[in-house]
């Protein structure tokens, strides 16, 4: 992973084109997702269950949905650490209005509403402001959760409608769940935007150089604020999954999921200083912490321990580009 490169790759010398895509960062994580698969397969004997692996996509769309957006974020240089939270305000805020009997279209609006509502928030006080994201977004990470705290307390809400509940339990086709449609039509959908777009150019160029990119013509206040409100509007999806998966709302729903988003997007290849990355490694990323965290959960291991699988796989993938260029430097 390079800051010039779009494709988190191996050596230069390799500039045959059939030999580069094979030893791309994304041939590379294939490969890891088929070990991981084999070896699932064999530690336990309920993995290859067709309802199993439907059951499997259950544990990442959902958190996958929020990296899609985080993925191009992170490339323009910024960063969003209160999904998790936009996740519990939203939720929350679907349960409040669920006691004043909304119906499901209603709760649906106020989940993505409310996500991203929060995302502009965000994207003012970067751009506006000129504050730091990450400062920004440990803030709002508190007082957005914080709020749904204050809201909810100890309690909980429940007794969604069957129709909401279709959105994070449902099935599409046979063991095709909903969720899983929905991801793989976003993944299309971010991956033309970031490769296929002009405003895709715009990101990569205002994640390697943002004051080049703004005297080249670029608005780049503009495109942050925009990407900021797509990682909420995310979020705001990726709630009205959760909650309709759940049955219930809880303020302290999605703890922890900001590093899982994060995680699955460096491990996709995308440089934690901006620049570069793509939507393939993203999705890729996302399939293969799906397939440890299920085998994990399979084998009775314990959360705590897939946490902290989770923040030493963050380290190391962002470990391992800086000590491959010290290692050709020195070579």
């Amino acid at each position: 992973m390079t800051d010039t490169s779009l494709h988190r790759s191996l050596p230069d010398r390799l500039d045959n084109p059939l030999r580069s895509a094979l030893l791309s960062w994304e041939s590379l994580l294939v490969l890891v997702a088929v070990v991981i698969f084999i070896v699932n397969s064999f530690a336990s004997p309920y993995f290859l269950n067709a309802w199993s692996l439907s059951d499997l996509t259950f544990n990442f769309t959902e958190k996958a949905l929020i990296a899609l957006a985080m993925a191009l974020l992170i490339i323009a240089g910024e960063i969003d650490l209160s999904v998790a939270a936009i996740i519990a305000l939203a939720s929350t805020l679907m349960g409040l209005a669920l006691q004043y009997g909304a119906d499901t279209p209603v709760l649906v609006a106020i989940g993505v509403g409310t996500g991203i509502a929060c995302g502009a928030v965000n994207g003012f006080l970067v751009t506006g402001l000129k504050l730091p994201s990450i400062v920004v977004t440990i803030g709002t990470m508190s007082l957005f959760r914080g709020i749904s705290f204050i809201i909810l307390g100890d309690q909980s809400f429940k007794g969604y409608p069957k129709s909401f509940s279709w959105f994070g339990q449902g099935y599409v086709w046979g063991v095709i769940s909903f969720e899983l449609v929905l991801f793989v039509l976003c993944a299309v959908i971010y991956f033309v935007l970031l490769h296929r777009t002009n405003f895709g150019r715009r990101v990569f160029a205002i994640g390697n150089n943002a004051v080049a990119a703004q005297f080249s013509g670029v608005r780049v206040d503009r495109i942050k604020f925009v990407l900021f409100c797509l990682t909420g509007l995310m979020s705001g999806i990726a709630a009205v999954l959760l909650t309709a998966r759940l049955g219930s709302t809880r303020p302290s729903i999605a703890e922890g999921w900001e590093l899982e988003a994060i995680t699955m997007v460096v491990l996709g290849g995308v440089s934690i200083v901006g620049g570069a990355g793509s939507i393939l490694g993203v999705v890729l990323a996302a399939i293969i912490m799906g397939l440890v965290t299920f085998g994990l959960g399979l084998l009775n291991v314990p959360g705590i321990v897939m946490s902290i699988f989770i923040g030493g796989l963050l380290i190391v993938v962002i470990a391992l580009p800086i000590l491959f260029r010290m290692w050709r430097q020195r070579a």
